[in-house]
């Protein structure tokens, strides 16, 4: 393998970390599964539940919409885990 080659390489695997590890302002619920190793199913139901703090943003897939989950509510689920199920009034 040539130099050329091998500094090819790194700089895919590189481009590949950077991408992995960049920080956004909102994460989709497929987005936040595969960071937490979860089902996306399972990220969509926790946001329906109120047991993550996330917001809806229109989209064309129907009047629900898709759920956001901003980069601060990621980094305090990862911390500190799920809110606590919201009491019925």
């Amino acid at each position: 393998m040539s130099i050329e080659d091998r500094l090819d390489e790194i700089k895919h695997m590189l481009a590949a970390l950077v991408e992995r590890q960049a920080v956004k302002d909102w994460y989709s619920t497929a987005e936040v599964a595969r960071l937490l190793d979860k089902a996306e199913y399972t990220v969509r139901e926790w946001c329906r539940q109120g047991r993550i703090r996330a917001r809806k943003k229109p989209c064309g897939r129907g009047k629900g919409g898709e759920w956001l989950v901003s980069h601060e509510e990621l980094t305090r689920l990862k911390n500190e885990g799920l809110l606590p199920f919201p009491r019925c009034a």
